[in-house]
């Protein structure tokens, strides 16, 4: 556990805030005699990666110094804070929100991975010695000491909002008297992107519905300032020009919410989830994201005059500090020297500290050159896994897994188990399922069209064609056999790929481990081969395992 009462005296100075409970409502603005700059910084994505934040402390004292005579800094994130790291995890979350308390976050909105740890302790997902599926989740924003963030996120039975300690829909804040709103709100994808049996209880209610019904709210209660964090995202490529968005999808969400916004309604959104950067206008709002794991920050300078914004900056995204984490220098900041914060490294040490003997633990394997991973298609990393798989839980006919739970790629060198752990983060359990072929076929065939992540498969191989406008998926095993609609398979897979839509209406053909997680067995495995690993061995681009007629989604005309 990370002492903070200790780094008291030598945090970074942040805003004094009354209690949360005592937060000024009134419905009058404070009067503001002369123009006002509200700098509000956003982060998001951030995983538990704690490497830079004593960095960034740095650079918030440069602006709340800049600020200390025209204005002042509103600090929110839009999402997915804590896991993703092993520091991190092991006290699931709580590291991260004790730093996020000690850098002066006015508010954090709710991301899809803050579902991840479910209940407190080991478990992934409820069972009898663990009934609560968000007990970590609630067990930290209880501790906060900044608000949690969660407008849209509604109890699936009654249509209510969510009732939880210390996450409410909005907050108010009142800095350099200026009443500034911050709204919360997260992707529709949230309940589809985390471990379903942590949220089937939950809906999503409309973004821009429920924005648009507090922004008016907050306006109406004297609000001259009103913010979005939201865990959805965008994605550009270039950021010389905010009102330039030729670089940008603009079918992202982010951009789609932003259009669906009365104009004057919102001022800015800080945005997440997809892991890109946006620092962009549209419809006359201010977007930001930058990046992810905690190597970037956004920033949009607001002035206000009479009451309302009357210009805003949008800065690109600023990267913190070059090289590796904890040798990085920062480059100078507005003019002036930045210093990376003591009392933050030392906060997190006890952490870091904790984690240390498991993160470099060698596992026996040795990497002669970079394993890729590929979210959207085939990849060498995610063929292994696999295959790691089926070999770590023998038995099943086929095992099945999700790019989107590969994180990274495996780097040259001797591989520990904490570069096992950034690759594959999530702690979810095996999960076997019986399915028939007609049922593998449909659950292939509706991912080779979507969007989200690749399956990745070992123990069959598939090849997909269009025939007019309809998809036809062929599946054989090993030995190159077809296999026949109503043939009964074992699928060995993750309780999180077990859980979500595509395997709907299989639950009573569903078993999941009770073990410790996959990634465990996985190590294990890899001890045992010893060796060395070779992209090669597992993907062969001659020869996919799942043989497309181009790049997903794939379109039968």
């Amino acid at each position: 556990m990370v002492a903070i009462a200790a780094c008291a005296e030598t945090a970074p100075r942040v805003p004094e805030y009354p209690p949360l409970e005592e937060v000024p409502s009134s419905s009058e603005p404070a009067p503001v005699a002369r123009p006002v700059t509200i700098t509000v910084i956003g982060t998001n994505d951030v995983h538990g990666h704690f490497e830079r934040l004593d960095a960034f402390a740095g650079h918030l004292e440069v602006l709340r110094a800049v600020r200390e005579d025209d204005g002042g800094v509103v600090l929110v994130d839009g999402g997915d804070m804590w896991q993703g790291t092993l520091a991190s995890n092991l006290d699931e979350g709580a590291s991260m929100v004790r730093l996020y308390g000690l850098l002066g976050y006015d508010a954090a909105t709710i991301g899809n991975h803050e579902f991840d740890y479910g209940p407190v302790g080991p478990r992934a997902t409820p069972g009898e010695d663990a009934p609560d599926p968000r007990g970590a989740l609630l067990a930290r924003a209880a501790e906060a000491r900044f608000p949690v963030l969660a407008a849209n996120f509604l109890d699936a039975e009654s249509g209510a909002p969510v009732q939880w300690p210390n996450v409410q829909p909005t907050v108010t804040r009142t800095i350099a008297g200026v009443k500034v709103g911050i709204i919360g709100t997260s992707t529709a994808e949230t309940l589809h992107t985390t471990i379903s049996a942590n949220v089937r209880d939950l809906r999503m209610a409309p973004q821009a519905e429920t924005i648009t019904a507090h922004a008016r709210r907050l306006r109406d209660e004297g609000a001259q300032v009103v913010l979005v964090a939201t865990h959805a995202g965008g994605k550009c490529q270039a950021f010389d020009d905010p009102e330039d968005v030729s670089s940008c999808d603009e079918d992202e969400e982010l951009f789609a919410l932003a259009r669906a916004l009365e104009p004057g309604l919102v001022d800015v959104i800080v945005g997440g989830h997809t892991h890109q950067a946006v620092a962009h206008r549209v419809n006359g709002i201010a977007l930001i994201e930058s990046y992810a794991l905690g190597h970037f920050f956004g920033r949009v300078d607001l002035v206000v005059e009479d009451g309302r914004v009357t210009s805003s900056t949008i800065h690109p995204p600023h990267r913190i500090c070059e090289g590796p984490a904890n040798d990085c220098a920062p480059e100078p900041y507005e003019g002036r020297a930045v210093q990376r914060v003591a009392a933050i490294a030392e906060a997190v040490a006890p952490a870091v500290e904790a984690a240390r003997e498991q993160r470099e633990r060698p596992l026996g394997v040795t990497l002669p050159e970079r394993i890729g991973r590929n979210y959207q298609r085939e990849s060498p990393l995610g063929n292994l896994l696999a295959d790691l798989m089926l070999e770590a839980r023998p038995g099943a006919d086929l095992a099945l897994l999700n790019a989107g739970g590969v994180r990274a790629s495996f780097d040259p060198g001797p591989l520990t188990y904490g570069g096992l752990y950034e690759t594959f983060p999530f702690d979810n359990r095996f999960a076997t399922v019986r399915m028939r072929v007609s049922e593998l076929r449909a659950v292939l065939a509706q991912n080779i069209q979507s969007t989200s992540g690749t399956l990745i498969v070992s123990g069959i191989r598939v090849r997909a064609r269009c025939r007019g406008a309809e998809l036809r998926v062929e599946l054989r095993d090993r030995r190159g056999r077809v296999l026949r609609d109503d043939q009964e398979l074992t699928v060995r897979t993750s309780d999180y790929l077990a859980t979500t839509n595509s395997f709907e209406g299989l639950a009573d053909r569903t078993e999941i481990e009770e073990g410790g997680p996959m990634r465990d067995a996985i190590a294990e495995r890899l001890t045992e081969r010893g060796g060395e690993l070779r992209p090669e061995a597992s993907f062969d681009p001659e020869r996919p395992r799942i043989d497309l007629p181009g790049p997903r989604p794939v379109r039968c005309e």
